[in-house]
């Protein structure tokens, strides 16, 4: 079985730019009545060639152990030799030890269970929009008429602005009332340790492509990042489609914590390979924004999710984003003669909207936004 899922032309894979004005009315993804259906409607339905296969071989991915980050040299040289092995390699790897408590990470899942199990028609009042990057999401059939992913989002920014401390909070009270505060209290929360792991991890990396520690966690304070709840439900053709297509982030950093159900699975030497479930772990993954900052050379790795007939499938994910104005470029310790820019100077603004606006994320999306950048055709 392992062997039908080796793909030998991936990189001739092409995804269009978008064309909003072309969308049809949107279908309506409702799990609870579509599953009622002997199959799945055409939308969801991907080509021969790119259809998922389940049974694949795992990934080996580090373990990177922040117990004693910091605090013990050695310990800190060990995690970022195994970041720099994990990052030229793929862009992948696990933490474990990293001081989010267990009932906050149990209160995120509940929630989200919560929101999910309510009616659709509750869960459109905070209806995702054309062109935005926050809200509810079914399936992104608003987006996209073709290769539709089965499954519902809820988006939403996190700021970490001293001036509106409670970002999360307000949003959840002023998109769906007072009710929904202890909601946005454990979201609230839940966003701000992810913004301190993820600094932690940024000056793991800036240690590890031997740039000061300080740098890329500079870089990152006052973040402008996005939490995204994601909801596989069961699919009674899952050998079709996929609850997530092949993709790279296009944000800095992933920090990924899954339910007890299997369906991540990474591209990795020309195979797709699967990370399993760590209750006690994060996966993390580089994004496409910190591809162009480390001057490409640690990769932002394709990576999907596939569906399953049984089981539904939850996980939380949160997207380091840099303040949106602030200019993404490499520091001068990755760049000498031999090594040049590979990119242009953005914004993670400019990014995004190129995301939102003009083109779906796939594997060449960072290439694609530099040539739009300087006025070339996206092919």
């Amino acid at each position: 079985m392992a062997a039908s899922c080796v793909i030998t032309s991936l990189e001739e894979e092409h995804t269009p730019k978008l064309d909003l004005g072309n969308i049809q009315t949107p279908l309506v993804f409702n799990p609870s009545m579509l599953n009622l259906q002997a199959t799945i409607p055409n939308q969801f339905i991907w080509p021969d060639d790119e259809k998922p296969c389940v049974e694949v071989p795992e990934l080996d991915v580090p373990l990177i152990d922040l117990q004693n980050f910091l605090s013990n040299s050695q310990s800190t040289l060990d995690a970022s030799r195994l970041i720099s092995e994990a990052c030229n390699k793929h862009g992948f790897f696990l933490v474990v030890n990293h001081g989010i408590s267990e009932q906050l990470i149990s209160d995120a899942h509940e929630y989200m269970s919560r929101f999910f199990d309510m009616p659709l028609a509750e869960k459109q009042r905070i209806q995702r929009k054309a062109g935005e990057s926050c809200g509810y999401a079914s399936s992104f059939t608003g987006r996209f008429s073709t290769k539709l992913p089965w499954k519902e989002t809820l988006s939403f920014q996190f700021c970490d602005d001293k001036s509106r401390p409670k970002n999360v909070q307000d949003y959840f009270c002023d998109a769906l009332g007072h009710e929904f505060e202890p909601f946005g209290k454990v979201y609230q929360e839940y966003c701000e340790a992810m913004s301190s792991l993820s600094l932690k991890i940024m000056e793991l990396l800036g240690l590890s492509l031997g740039v000061s520690g300080d740098y890329f966690r500079s870089f990152f304070e006052e973040n402008d990042s996005i939490m995204r709840l994601n909801y596989y439900p069961p699919c009674q053709k899952p050998d079709l489609t996929f609850g997530t297509g092949p993709h790279c982030d296009p944000t800095s950093l992933t920090i990924l914590h899954q339910d007890h159900v299997h369906g991540l699975q990474v591209f990795v030497e020309n195979q797709w390979r699967s990370i399993s479930p760590n209750p006690k772990a994060f996966v993390v993954n580089i994004g496409d924004t910190f591809m162009a900052l480390s001057n490409n050379r640690y990769k932002s790795c394709l990576h999907r999710a596939v569906v399953n007939s049984k089981s539904e499938r939850k996980s939380l994910a949160f997207f380091l984003c840099p303040k949106k104005d602030r200019v993404v470029k490499p520091p001068r310790e990755l760049l000498d003669n031999n090594t040049p820019r590979r990119y242009p100077d953005f914004t993670w603004s400019m990014l995004l909207e190129f995301t939102q606006k003009h083109y779906r994320a796939d594997m060449n999306t960072l290439q694609a936004f530099s040539d739009w950048l300087t006025n070339k055709p996206i092919q």
